[in-house]
């Protein structure tokens, strides 16, 4: 119930939800009520946030400071596991494979799977509960995927009781112990990601996947057209803030410090 409510709740204080709901307190105003003047208050700023951060500069510069705690993992050092967290997924048998992995899942299955070929020998771990609706957990969806792109059933290990990174960290440590082991998660996640880790006792080597933020060459009108991609990469940061404040009020760990 807590887990529900949780999620519920930090659902409605992301940017979009927030926002519109910002703006519809404004229409209200405006309509229902002699507060016209906080009414369009109300409006203008909900408009000009939504604006803002559906813009590629805004969005991708608040993003990047995330993003950019841990490079992409070019190291030698050999381990014994990889672990992929586990993300957004449903399972519809009737379509491709890899479609079932939603948003931030496929870049992370991806990268293990790079990173699990330079690591002969190693094991790929997925995590993560079935949502409530579906009989197929995240966890057992990745290792369904990760298989049809060529990785043996035997190379896999499924942990699918944790339904957070908490509950993840604790579930890897008892399944590996101290073994060594690179932690593949989604770029804005891998600082809180770490954090969890870190504070169940295990030594993570820091591996970044579906790196967002774009400083790389564009088209000059995406960079200034608003768009539902960038909004999206918005939400990664209110997201994530809230992921951190958190994790802070809860003791696990100071925001901003990894």
């Amino acid at each position: 119930m807590l887990f529900t409510l949780k999620k519920f709740i930090g659902a409605l204080i992301l940017p979009l939800p927030f926002l519109l709901l910002l703006m519809a307190l404004g229409l209200a105003l405006l309509w229902f009520s002699r507060f016209q003047r906080t009414g369009k208050i109300c409006l203008s700023l909900g408009w000009i946030a939504l604006l803002l951060l559906s813009l590629q500069p805004v969005a991708d510069g608040l993003l990047k400071p995330i993003e950019n705690s841990y490079p992409t993992w070019q190291g030698t050092e050999r381990v014994e596991y990889v672990v992929v967290l586990g993300g957004g997924y449903t399972w519809n048998s009737q379509w491709a494979p890899s479609s079932n992995l939603i948003n931030n899942s496929l870049p992370r299955l991806t990268e293990g799977i790079r990173l699990w070929q330079q690591n002969p020998g190693a094991k790929m771990i997925f995590t993560g509960a079935a949502a409530k609706t579906n009989p197929v957990s995240t966890g057992e969806a990745g290792a369904r995927v990760a298989e049809s792109l060529g990785v043996p059933r035997s190379d896999i290990i499924i942990l699918d009781k944790p339904k957070d990174t908490e509950e993840e960290a604790a579930a890897v440590k008892a399944a590996i112990g101290d073994a060594p082991f690179l932690l593949v998660t989604s770029a804005s996640h891998l600082p809180r990601a770490m954090i969890f880790f870190r504070g169940a006792g295990l030594h993570p080597l820091p591996a970044p996947a579906n790196q967002l933020a774009i400083d790389s060459p564009l088209n000059p009108w995406e960079r200034i057209i608003p768009s539902p991609v960038w909004l999206m990469h918005s939400d990664r940061v209110g997201y994530e803030t809230l992921g951190r404040i958190w994790q802070w009020l809860k003791g696990s760990g100071e925001p901003g410090n990894q």
